[in-house]
């Protein structure tokens, strides 16, 4: 056989093995993105009772039949699609707010909740906010929509098109009031 055909031969092999080797420069998360569909989630747990503590006390508790987790989106969130319910404990954990959705919504770096469907928030004293929808910030601790609701307190009850206020519901503003209120003098 000839020498320089032998030569050119594996001059070529030796290049296409090389430029397979240095074609392959994937990063971790796109071997890690690979086999899983961008619209499907990256995991899902069933029967979630999740206890968030903070000195040994629990601070919060999320309880929900299903959440989807999509935080291997550019986005990333996670998702409940059967039921939330989130406890909030104050200091002492004798009291607790409740806040209670049909579905929700948890983007993960913004820190906002999005609520829908029959969300209804209960305080510690007894107060009970109702609505479709709800944006719960867990940075600022803060509630609020545009949509309309229901607020009663022990004394009244208020109907309005939109919320502000923070989770404990001290500093709660219903806005464009259409009920009756009792003011005091």
């Amino acid at each position: 056989m000839n020498t320089t055909k032998t030569y050119h031969i594996l001059n070529i092999v030796m290049l296409s093995c090389m430029a397979m080797f240095f074609s392959c420069n994937n990063s971790l998360k796109e071997v890690q993105k690979f086999g899983i569909s961008d619209n499907e989630p990256i995991g899902v747990a069933e029967n979630i009772n999740a206890k968030k503590t903070d000195s040994g006390r629990v601070t919060v508790n999320l309880i929900s039949s299903k959440m989807l987790d999509f935080s291997n989106r550019d986005f990333p969130y996670t998702e409940f699609i059967d039921n939330f319910t989130l406890y909030i404990y104050d200091d002492n954990e004798d009291k607790k707010t409740t806040i209670v959705a049909n579905y929700a919504i948890i983007y993960d770096q913004t820190g906002l909740n999005d609520l829908r469907g029959n969300v209804i928030i209960t305080s510690a004293e007894g107060e009970v906010l109702k609505s479709e929808q709800l944006y719960y910030d867990q940075k600022k601790e803060w509630l609020f929509t545009n949509n309309p609701v229901t607020f009663k307190t022990k004394t009244d009850e208020i109907h309005g098109n939109g919320f502000d206020s923070d989770t404990k519901l001290q500093h709660a503003e219903v806005l464009e009031v259409t009920g009756l209120i009792t003011l005091k003098d």
